[in-house]
């Protein structure tokens, strides 16, 4: 078996070695290809229109120097102490300008005329490259013609439209284009073809160097081509058995030291070290003073040099494919700092190093953890700045040791931004936790709950919570108060101003027209209309008591047994007139079985009739109406559905409170005061009344508390401390009341 392991791993190093051999003599062949493309580079940087493009910006600004020398809008001297070292100064040394007026006539005269006679002739053969650039009057760039001998018509509309592009830049800059404002002339450069070669070759400043090297396609795209051939063999070579030499001692190293491997070849670049060799191998400058020998040398050390690179990048690929292959065990077995952790923390018999490390770590563990505790209660009213000093000093004295370390700080600066990471996220979660209770605690407050106490460790926001406790008691105190002021307050008059004068007018009309009346038919009917009137103010005043007592809370609730299930069937029937009165078509879908509860019978009751009455006085007549109570673990849940007569418009929050109805012409008979009494009555039995609205559609939700019922002594208790009189009105037994028949 050995015999035949050692065979199969000669024959994957055989394989491996010619693998990484081809890869070295690939690259090797591309020499020719690099030294060909950066001669060919150096050559297009030498080109006419290279360098003609590149003259646009500086044409653009020398347009203001050639103008300004004419107007002298500007001074000379601050012009020169400004601008005094543009690139347009290495073209006034190869090219010809001038400024022309509208009458073509020269107005620097910095040059003969018979140079100047070669500037305005157009289609000139006499210069290599010509750029015409007229002003108007307004200071507008009119237009910019290019032509010239080296210049074909394809090449010579790019540049027009090349310069125009740059002539807007400059213009719109806050640069040169400040010191005067072109107007009304002409502006010509041109160059002759001697000029325009000694320009291109002292304007070219291309030299082939390392750089040029790294970044040359045939370079750079057949080194990375290799190196992904070699990572793949190292990936792929693994899964043919006989060909598997990931075993081998040599993979089996840490991870750490791998990837250092692997991220330091990536930053030398395996290309810094062997870029400046192929640049060197390509010069001939790799062994110098060796004479003709030096070449026949170079070929052996490029090639151990290639080998060596793509070698190492096959050793950390393997090394790190252990993760696949070994999983979780890759990182138990094969992390230098998990073996490092762990000797630290569980110290061998006989090991004094590890013991003392341990020792070092529990202190340095101990004293973090109360340094962590302190920034948890830290005291943010007294301590802040002082803990902030400490902190901000730490992190520099940190830092500064990591500057020291140059460029392998940046792996130092790694570890710490990722404790730090760890650190503050912990942190965070440790305030979030505190936060969360401090925001119960308010919750709870916010909620009225003004007798739970405000406990727990809130760490940080104790100082916080403490004032959470003064505002409790505060609360507390307003509350009670204004409990009391509101009981001895009546609301009634300013709010029944409307309906209560609406029937009593009537009522003092006709008794006025009863008077004088000898008709009998006609005395009749002002009679029933008296009795009408009278009873709805009748109404209107029990309804204004009714809630003048909810709101004061003086209500003496009389709580019992209460199947909420037949009582709803109970309100249907009483109310079926005038739902079929109505046209409307009542879907009732309640439970089966009886749902008994702790409730004043007669309150709920009138919170459903309520509800339902306000139905058939605004729901859009020969439509469905849906009623649906759900029972659910800790309360029941009733929900009234129906379709509105007319727009629903009305604020869903204020449609509750007093003398607020849908209907804000008040077209309709009643108080306004029937959700507000429902309300007032679901909130006295501990539960809720919410309307809201979609479209034309008003949903009534009412959600009652399943009270504990008492035992029969505490309810007969109960009993003698309710108030007599209402009594009398309470019914003595609600769960057998009739049903509503399906």
């Amino acid at each position: 078996m050995d015999t035949k392991s050692k065979n199969s791993h000669r024959l994957g190093v055989i394989v491996v070695l010619l693998l990484l051999a081809a890869c070295s003599v690939t690259m090797m062949l591309q020499y020719t290809t690099i030294k060909a493309s950066l001669e060919a580079e150096e050559e297009v940087q030498t080109q006419y229109i290279n360098n003609l493009y590149e003259m646009g910006n500086d044409l653009a600004e020398g347009n203001y120097i050639l103008y300004n020398e004419y107007a002298k809008e500007t001074d000379s001297s601050v012009v020169l102490e400004e601008y005094g070292k543009l690139s347009f100064d290495l073209i006034r040394k190869y090219a010809d300008c001038e400024v022309f007026d509208s009458e073509g006539e020269p107005l620097l005269k910095k040059v003969s005329s018979t140079t100047a006679g070669y500037l305005s002739e157009e289609d000139s053969d006499y210069y290599a490259f010509r750029a015409e650039y007229t002003f108007s009057s307004t200071g507008e760039l009119a237009g910019i013609q290019v032509d010239g001998n080296a210049l074909e018509p394809e090449q010579a509309y790019g540049l027009e439209n090349y310069f125009l592009d740059q002539c807007g830049m400059v213009a719109n800059s806050y640069g040169v284009s400040s010191i005067a404002v072109i107007t009304d002339v002409t502006i010509i450069y041109g160059m002759t073809e001697g000029n325009l070669d000694a320009y291109c070759e002292a304007n070219s400043s291309y030299v082939a160097d390392i750089s040029s090297v790294r970044w040359s396609p045939a370079y750079s795209d057949t080194y990375l081509l290799l190196c992904f051939v070699t990572v793949m063999a190292a990936l792929l070579l693994p899964c043919v058995k006989r060909l598997d030499i990931s075993d081998l001692h040599i993979f089996r190293v840490d991870f750490e030291i791998a990837a250092l491997v692997l991220f330091l070849g990536y930053i030398t670049e395996s290309v810094i070290f062997p870029s400046e060799m192929v640049y060197e191998t390509i010069n001939g400058t790799l062994l110098p003073g060796m004479g003709h020998g030096a070449e026949i040398i170079a070929i052996p050390v490029n090639f151990l040099m290639w080998m060596f690179v793509y070698g190492v990048l096959f050793w950390c690929v393997t090394s790190l494919r252990a993760v696949v292959r070994m999983r979780g065990a890759y990182w138990r077995e094969r992390l230098l700092i998990r073996k490092l952790f762990h000797r630290i923390r569980h110290p061998k018999e006989g090991d004094p190093v590890g013991k003392k490390l341990n020792d070092i770590f529990r202190k340095v563990r101990n004293f973090l953890e109360q340094q962590y505790d302190a920034l948890l209660h830290l005291d943010i009213q007294n301590q802040a700045n002082r803990t902030i000093f400490k902190i901000v000093a730490a992190n520099f004295i940190f830092l500064m040791i990591v500057c020291c370390f140059w460029f392998f700080g940046i792996f130092a600066l790694l570890i710490y931004s990722i404790l730090l990471f760890l650190f503050l996220r912990k942190y965070v979660r440790d305030l979030q936790e505190k936060y969360r209770m401090l925001l119960q605690s308010t919750n709870q407050l916010a909620a009225g709950r003004l007798d739970i106490p405000i406990e727990g460790d809130v760490g940080l926001f104790n100082p916080l919570q403490e004032e959470l406790k003064k505002i409790q008691k505060g609360f507390k105190k307003a509350v009670d108060e204004e409990v009391k002021n509101e009981r001895m307050k009546t609301e009634l008059v300013t709010n029944v101003s409307h309906d209560l004068r609406t029937p009593l007018t009537a009522i003092i009309t006709y008794t006025d027209l009863l008077k004088n009346e000898k008709d009998e038919e006609k005395r009749k009917e002002y009679v029933e209309v008296l009795e009408r009137k009278s009873l709805r103010l009748k109404v209107l005043i029990e309804d204004l008591f009714e809630i003048s007592k909810a709101a004061s809370k003086s209500v003496s609730m009389h709580f019992m047994k209460v199947d909420i299930v037949n009582l709803m069937k109970e309100v249907g029937l009483e109310n079926d007139s005038k739902i079929k009165a109505a046209n409307l078509e009542f879907r009732w879908k309640l439970p089966e079985q009886k749902v008994i509860m702790w409730l004043d019978s007669q309150k709920t009751y009138r919170i459903l009739e309520n509800l339902i009455v306000n139905i058939t006085k605004y729901a859009m007549p020969h439509t469905r109406v849906y009623i649906e109570l759900t029972e659910q673990e800790n309360s029941v849940h009733i929900s009234m559905k129906n379709v509105s007569a007319t727009e629903l418009n009305f604020n869903t929050d204020e449609i509750t409170d007093r003398f607020v109805r849908g209907d804000s012409s008040r077209n309709t008979e009643g108080s306004g005061l029937g959700l507000a009494i429902a309300k007032s009555f679901a909130e006295l039995q501990h539960g809720t009344l919410k309307i809201s609205t979609e479209a034309d559609l008003f949903k009534a939700d009412i959600t009652l508390p399943k009270l504990e019922i008492p035992a029969e002594e505490e309810r007969q208790d109960l009993q003698e401390l309710q108030d007599l009189p209402d009594q009398q009105d309470q019914q003595e037994n609600p769960t057998e009341i009739r049903g509503l028949p399906e």
